[in-house]
């Protein structure tokens, strides 16, 4: 991935198969869970960001299993999406860092 900002629901998949694969509909429920309800997956967005991280080397096939018929496809972070996870929340905690000393400023009337 470059160095260009990771989109939220990229961030938020990559988090949801930091501990462990998941397959789609447990990434789904994941990303909900850490977004507090506010990022909701669709399937097909779902699948078009896992084939851009997949891409990217960011994410890759775990395994298969058959469930009720239907296929799982389970999904693991990769080392470099490991460390592009990192490189993002870094990024995020830099940024936020940023944004809470400009408002300790404007709260103690001085300017920037």
């Amino acid at each position: 991935m470059s160095t260009r900002a990771m989109t939220e629901p990229a961030f938020l998949v990559l988090t949801a198969l930091a501990d462990l694969p998941r397959h789609g509909y447990g990434i789904v429920a994941e990303v909900d869970r850490l977004s507090g309800g506010g990022v909701r997956l669709k399937v097909g967005t779902l699948y078009g960001v896992l084939d851009r991280l997949a891409g990217d080397g960011l994410v890759e096939l775990d395994r298969e299993e058959a469930w009720q018929g239907r296929l799982r496809r389970y999904y693991r972070l990769t080392d470099a999406g490991a460390r592009a996870l990192e490189a993002e929340a870094a990024r995020l905690a830099a940024n936020v860092a940023g944004a809470r000393e400009r408002l300790r400023l404007r709260h103690q009337g001085g300017t920037a």
